[in-house]
């Protein structure tokens, strides 16, 4: 979530007053005379009925804890309260490296569903996604009115090499499946796979916008810059956000002097705020596609919807999440705190991005696109035509639910099959991928270079065979028409797995990506010329 890197001096009055009036009853002091409103009289009174004459004894301060998380979530899906014997957990996923099974969270409806698997993490060594729901972690269940974040945490979180056996529902899944997990660091860094896709074009991949963000974005355009690349493809799919401020500094090096990233409007004059480019940026000439898609959320809305409405790349992919909110995390008393959305953010062309909240099933709006088939055609995707707003050019964008790409992608549905579910979902294409891997252990020690990587593996015939005879030990038989469809799918996501073993996760990603139809769009958009590129003549300042 955004945090504005300023203190907030005053909290809303309703939340504050809750505070000290719970402080007030733990001491047994109940010395409140006066009130500044009639609602913390009514909310005294309450408390001090419950205290003296309900038939049970309560302890109060397990009340408002309980009290708290409700209260906040009444006002929108973004604001939080966060115990005080959560916070250094919920903050490591942008501060630190802690060791976990490495995966993001949120509690919806009772259930612990998967919002990000941690890049290079034991979660995504094993192949859990986003959008998994983690029902059991060993014999500890995981659902239900009872299941909160404290809970989760004590359970996912451990000791460097402990084992855990997560339990989880997948939608494709028709029975819960078990992963085993050996816990270890999680990482926590930003750009996961820097590396050129040919001769001018380089490729960047941003996971999350943590505090290093900007930094390691800088770092990987130099490097690819000194590589030869003038041409740049910044991948944020499944990237759900972080601090807007790592945002902004990435847009600034696209973006010409004067040019508009985002604003935002909040009730007090400290959250009213422009965020430009004070100079050129070192990229300003460099042609740029941005990647997205129903996960893109938050700060990777901002970059997108800076370079799209600024003309100044193209956006490739699917139509992002659509959150427009901005939250701040201020510290209580009692070293809890809240994360308070204070702020509504506008792209430059003057649209919230922000999806409707209101109606009560904000999280299950991504199974409703995908029910309506927006993940498969654009032309299911439906916009309010009265949020109707302009690009620098004039081209036509749409606010309240996402940005929509400049050019549509639908999600790669070729080669899925029931076979490639079953043994995906069954972890066997992981389990043969590191039998091989294992096998060839002695040569891929001195493999460095991911052309050296690929003379070494077996024969694509060799290798597919060989998986399907190990997977009919495993209790999936052959089915030959359904593998032949499935062939280059179930071979790249093998390569991908054996190239992480061998080179790192990098590897892995550019495995995948050399027959990623979103990938290759980009790659053939940047060397047709349909990306614009900056003319100074059109600059907003010259």
């Amino acid at each position: 979530m955004e945090r504005n890197n300023r203190s907030l001096s005053m909290l809303l009055i309703p939340i504050i007053f809750a505070v000290g009036i719970a402080g007030g009853l733990l001491m047994g002091k109940y010395f409140f005379s006066t009130y500044t409103t009639p609602q913390e009289a009514k909310l005294h009174a309450i408390l001090r009925m419950i205290d003296e004459e309900y038939v049970d004894d309560i302890d109060i301060d397990s009340l408002f804890e309980q009290f708290y998380p409700k209260l906040l979530s009444l006002l929108d899906p973004h604001s939080a309260y966060i115990p005080a014997s959560e916070l250094q957990v919920v903050n490591d996923d942008l501060e630190a490296s802690f060791s976990g099974v490495g995966v993001s969270f949120q509690i919806i409806n009772d259930t612990v569903n998967v919002i990000e698997v941690v890049a290079g993490g034991p979660s995504e060594k094993v192949g859990l996604k986003a959008g998994d729901k983690i029902i059991k972690a060993d014999t500890v269940n995981l659902t239900g009115k009872n299941v909160n974040s404290e809970k989760v945490f004590k359970t996912l979180r451990g000791e460097k090499g402990t084992k855990v056996t997560l339990e989880i529902v997948r939608a494709n899944s028709s029975r819960p499946l078990k992963y085993e997990i050996i816990r270890g660091d999680v990482p926590v860094h930003s750009v996961d796979a820097s590396y050129t896709l040919n001769d001018s074009t380089g490729y960047i991949r941003v996971s999350k916008f943590a505090r290093s963000t900007a930094s390691e974005f800088r770092d990987a355009l130099t490097k690819l810059s000194y590589e030869g690349a003038k041409k740049f493809v910044v991948d944020l799919r499944g990237n759900s956000g972080g601090y807007m401020d790592q945002a902004i500094l990435m847009a600034r090096e696209f973006l010409p002097e004067g040019s508009m990233i985002v604003y935002t409007k909040g009730k007090m004059p400290e959250y009213q705020s422009i965020a430009g480019t004070p100079e050129d940026g070192r990229f300003v000439n460099s042609e740029l596609v941005v990647l997205t898609d129903e996960y893109s959320a938050s700060a990777s809305e901002i970059f997108a919807g800076a370079i799209q409405d600024n003309d100044r790349g193209l956006v490739i992919g699917r139509r992002t999440f659509g959150k427009g909110l901005v939250q701040i995390q201020n510290p209580l008393p009692d070293s809890s705190a809240i994360r308070l959305t204070i702020a509504r953010y506008y792209t430059p062309s003057g649209r919230s991005i922000q999806k409707d909240y209101k109606d009560g099933d904000y999280e299950a709006d991504l199974s409703k696109r995908f029910a309506h088939g927006e993940f498969f055609s654009a032309d299911s995707i439906k916009f309010d035509k009265s949020q109707t707003f302009t690009t620098l050019s004039g081209r036509t964008v749409y606010g309240g639910g996402g940005i929509m790409p400049d050019i549509f992608v639908p999600e790669d549905t070729l080669g899925l099959t029931s076979y490639y579910i079953q043994v995906m979902n069954g972890g066997h294409i992981r389990n043969y991928a590191n039998k091989v891997a294992n096998n060839y252990r002695s040569v891929l020690q001195n493999v460095k270079t991911l052309e050296q990587f690929k003379k070494v593996l077996p024969r694509d015939n060799t290798l597919l065979e060989g998986f399907v005879e190990y997977a009919a030990t495993q209790g999936v038989p052959a089915r030959w028409y359904y593998i032949r469809k499935s062939r280059e799918l179930i071979l790249s996501q093998l390569k991908a797995i054996i190239a992480r073993d061998a080179l790192g996760y990098e590897a892995f990603i550019e495995m995948l990506n050399e027959s990623d139809p979103v990938v290759n769009r980009a790659v053939k958009a940047l060397d047709s010329g349909e990306s614009p590129i900056f003319i100074r003549e059109n600059s907003p300042t010259k």
